[in-house]
Protein backbone atom coordinates (compact mmCIF):
# COMPACT_ATOMS: atom_id res chain seq x y z
CA UNK A 1 0.00 0.00 0.00
CA UNK A 2 1.22 3.68 -0.95
CA UNK A 3 1.79 5.90 1.66
CA UNK A 4 -0.20 8.98 1.74
CA UNK A 5 1.77 12.28 2.28
CA UNK A 6 -0.01 14.15 5.60
CA UNK A 7 1.54 17.81 5.91
CA UNK A 8 1.94 18.85 9.45
CA UNK A 9 3.12 21.90 10.87
CA UNK A 10 2.94 22.96 14.53
CA UNK A 11 3.29 25.83 15.86
CA UNK A 12 4.92 25.95 19.55
CA UNK A 13 7.38 27.47 22.02
CA UNK A 14 10.06 25.30 23.71
CA UNK A 15 8.70 26.84 26.68
CA UNK A 16 5.39 25.31 26.56
CA UNK A 17 4.44 21.75 27.93
CA UNK A 18 1.47 21.27 26.33
CA UNK A 19 3.55 21.46 23.32
CA UNK A 20 5.69 18.39 23.71
CA UNK A 21 2.12 16.70 25.45
CA UNK A 22 0.65 17.48 21.99
CA UNK A 23 3.31 16.25 20.00
CA UNK A 24 4.17 13.17 22.05
CA UNK A 25 -0.01 12.31 21.59
CA UNK A 26 0.06 13.09 18.32
CA UNK A 27 2.93 10.40 18.02
CA UNK A 28 0.83 7.78 19.46
CA UNK A 29 -1.97 8.98 17.06
CA UNK A 30 -0.08 8.86 13.95
CA UNK A 31 1.32 5.00 15.16
CA UNK A 32 -2.17 3.84 14.46
CA UNK A 33 -1.94 4.10 11.18
CA UNK A 34 0.27 2.22 8.89
CA UNK A 35 -0.28 4.11 5.53
CA UNK A 36 0.88 7.86 6.23
CA UNK A 37 4.03 9.14 5.93
CA UNK A 38 3.97 11.99 8.08
CA UNK A 39 5.76 15.19 7.25
CA UNK A 40 6.24 17.74 9.94
CA UNK A 41 7.63 21.23 10.40
CA UNK A 42 7.76 22.98 13.45
CA UNK A 43 7.48 27.09 13.17
CA UNK A 44 7.92 29.70 16.21
CA UNK A 45 5.92 31.39 19.06
CA UNK A 46 7.10 33.26 21.55
CA UNK A 47 4.99 32.93 24.84
CA UNK A 48 7.19 35.62 26.36
CA UNK A 49 8.88 37.43 23.59
CA UNK A 50 10.04 40.21 26.13
CA UNK A 51 11.64 37.58 28.75
CA UNK A 52 14.86 38.85 29.55
CA UNK A 53 17.88 36.35 29.00
CA UNK A 54 17.92 35.50 32.66
CA UNK A 55 14.30 34.22 32.58
CA UNK A 56 12.19 34.68 35.87
CA UNK A 57 11.09 32.25 38.49
CA UNK A 58 8.15 29.93 37.09
CA UNK A 59 5.75 30.42 40.07
CA UNK A 60 5.98 34.20 40.00
CA UNK A 61 6.12 34.09 36.44
CA UNK A 62 2.75 32.39 36.27
CA UNK A 63 1.36 34.58 39.31
CA UNK A 64 2.16 38.33 37.49
CA UNK A 65 0.56 35.98 34.10
CA UNK A 66 -2.20 34.22 34.66
CA UNK A 67 -2.91 35.23 38.57
CA UNK A 68 -2.27 31.43 39.85
CA UNK A 69 -1.40 31.20 43.32
CA UNK A 70 1.52 28.63 45.06
CA UNK A 71 -1.09 26.23 45.29
CA UNK A 72 -2.68 26.31 41.81
CA UNK A 73 0.92 26.32 40.06
CA UNK A 74 1.96 23.23 42.61
CA UNK A 75 -0.95 20.93 41.35
CA UNK A 76 -0.67 22.03 37.46
CA UNK A 77 3.38 21.09 37.19
CA UNK A 78 1.68 17.74 39.74
CA UNK A 79 -0.70 16.97 36.61
CA UNK A 80 1.95 17.85 33.92
CA UNK A 81 4.21 15.09 35.49
CA UNK A 82 1.75 12.87 35.66
CA UNK A 83 0.61 13.19 31.87
CA UNK A 84 4.12 13.02 31.42
CA UNK A 85 4.96 9.56 32.66
CA UNK A 86 1.72 8.09 30.19
CA UNK A 87 3.98 9.88 27.30
CA UNK A 88 7.44 8.95 28.53
CA UNK A 89 8.19 12.44 29.16
CA UNK A 90 10.05 13.60 32.33
CA UNK A 91 9.13 16.94 33.76
CA UNK A 92 11.62 17.68 36.69
CA UNK A 93 9.59 20.76 37.77
CA UNK A 94 11.75 22.37 40.64
CA UNK A 95 10.99 25.13 43.40
CA UNK A 96 13.55 26.95 41.40
CA UNK A 97 11.89 26.35 37.82
CA UNK A 98 12.67 29.07 35.79
CA UNK A 99 11.10 30.16 32.36
CA UNK A 100 13.06 31.52 29.64
CA UNK A 101 13.58 33.78 26.22
CA UNK A 102 13.23 31.32 23.35
CA UNK A 103 13.73 33.56 20.79
CA UNK A 104 17.47 32.43 20.13
CA UNK A 105 15.94 28.88 20.25
CA UNK A 106 13.82 29.73 16.96
CA UNK A 107 16.10 30.55 15.07
CA UNK A 108 18.33 27.86 15.68
CA UNK A 109 15.39 25.68 15.10
CA UNK A 110 14.60 27.27 11.59
CA UNK A 111 18.43 27.08 11.05
CA UNK A 112 18.21 23.14 11.72
CA UNK A 113 15.15 22.66 8.88
CA UNK A 114 17.66 23.10 6.13
CA UNK A 115 19.49 20.03 7.28
CA UNK A 116 16.12 17.56 8.47
CA UNK A 117 17.07 17.97 12.10
CA UNK A 118 14.31 20.06 13.59
CA UNK A 119 12.38 17.55 14.80
CA UNK A 120 15.36 16.16 16.62
CA UNK A 121 16.46 19.54 17.87
CA UNK A 122 13.25 20.80 19.14
CA UNK A 123 12.61 17.17 21.05
CA UNK A 124 16.57 18.46 22.40
CA UNK A 125 15.55 21.57 23.46
CA UNK A 126 12.68 20.00 24.99
CA UNK A 127 14.68 17.63 27.04
CA UNK A 128 17.03 20.13 28.27
CA UNK A 129 14.69 22.65 29.56
CA UNK A 130 11.92 20.31 31.13
CA UNK A 131 14.20 17.19 32.12
CA UNK A 132 17.61 18.81 32.64
CA UNK A 133 15.68 22.31 33.86
CA UNK A 134 18.79 24.07 31.71
CA UNK A 135 18.97 27.58 30.50
CA UNK A 136 18.07 27.44 27.11
CA UNK A 137 18.77 30.85 26.15
CA UNK A 138 22.24 30.50 27.51
CA UNK A 139 24.33 30.45 24.23
CA UNK A 140 26.38 27.60 25.47
CA UNK A 141 23.66 25.41 26.39
CA UNK A 142 22.23 25.64 22.99
CA UNK A 143 25.51 24.85 21.57
CA UNK A 144 25.78 22.06 23.18
CA UNK A 145 21.70 20.76 22.66
CA UNK A 146 22.66 21.47 19.02
CA UNK A 147 26.00 19.26 18.96
CA UNK A 148 24.57 16.37 20.96
CA UNK A 149 21.90 15.94 18.05
CA UNK A 150 24.80 15.60 15.36
CA UNK A 151 24.72 19.70 14.13
CA UNK A 152 27.82 21.73 13.91
CA UNK A 153 28.33 23.40 16.78
CA UNK A 154 30.64 26.72 14.80
CA UNK A 155 27.86 27.36 12.20
CA UNK A 156 25.59 27.26 15.42
CA UNK A 157 27.80 29.52 16.88
CA UNK A 158 27.76 31.82 13.56
CA UNK A 159 23.77 31.61 13.07
CA UNK A 160 23.53 33.05 16.61
CA UNK A 161 26.08 35.43 16.52
CA UNK A 162 24.87 37.02 13.25
CA UNK A 163 21.37 36.57 14.23
CA UNK A 164 20.63 35.89 10.64
CA UNK A 165 17.76 34.08 11.16
CA UNK A 166 15.87 36.44 13.31
CA UNK A 167 14.27 38.60 10.69
CA UNK A 168 12.46 35.12 9.63
CA UNK A 169 11.57 34.22 12.70
CA UNK A 170 9.74 37.43 13.27
CA UNK A 171 8.25 37.29 10.10
CA UNK A 172 7.12 33.88 10.38
CA UNK A 173 5.63 34.67 13.88
CA UNK A 174 3.71 37.39 12.73
CA UNK A 175 2.01 34.97 10.12
CA UNK A 176 0.51 32.33 11.80
CA UNK A 177 -0.85 35.05 13.80
CA UNK A 178 -1.96 36.81 11.32
CA UNK A 179 -3.77 33.48 10.76
CA UNK A 180 -5.47 33.58 14.09
CA UNK A 181 -3.05 31.49 16.14
CA UNK A 182 -2.89 32.87 19.78
CA UNK A 183 -2.22 30.26 21.69
CA UNK A 184 -0.01 27.06 21.72
CA UNK A 185 0.28 23.94 20.33
CA UNK A 186 -1.84 24.49 17.53
CA UNK A 187 -1.22 21.74 14.72
CA UNK A 188 -2.62 22.08 11.19
CA UNK A 189 -3.36 19.36 8.88
CA UNK A 190 -2.21 19.81 5.17
CA UNK A 191 -2.70 23.18 5.43
CA UNK A 192 -6.50 23.26 5.98
CA UNK A 193 -7.56 21.69 9.36
CA UNK A 194 -6.14 23.39 12.92
CA UNK A 195 -6.39 21.26 15.76
CA UNK A 196 -5.54 23.61 18.53
CA UNK A 197 -4.15 22.51 22.60
CA UNK A 198 -3.09 19.70 23.28
CA UNK A 199 -5.64 17.23 22.53
CA UNK A 200 -6.33 13.28 23.39
CA UNK A 201 -5.14 11.08 21.47
CA UNK A 202 -8.05 9.29 20.63
CA UNK A 203 -9.15 12.65 19.09
CA UNK A 204 -5.97 13.09 17.00
CA UNK A 205 -7.00 9.34 15.71
CA UNK A 206 -10.29 10.61 14.48
CA UNK A 207 -9.25 14.21 13.26
CA UNK A 208 -7.08 11.72 11.01
CA UNK A 209 -9.43 9.39 9.87
CA UNK A 210 -12.03 12.27 8.88
CA UNK A 211 -8.79 13.60 6.83
CA UNK A 212 -8.28 9.91 5.18
CA UNK A 213 -11.83 10.11 4.17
Amino acid sequence: MTAKTLQIDIVSDVMCPWCIVGYQRLQQALASFSNIDAQITWHPFELNPQMAKEGQHLGEHLAEKYGSTPQQSQQNRANLIAIGKTLDIEFNFTDQSRIYNTFNAHQLLQWAKSFNQQTALKLALFEAYFKQQQNIADKDVLLSVVEAVGLDRQQAEIVLASQQYADSVRAEQALWQSRGISAVPAIVFNQQYLISGAQSTQYLIEAIKQLQA
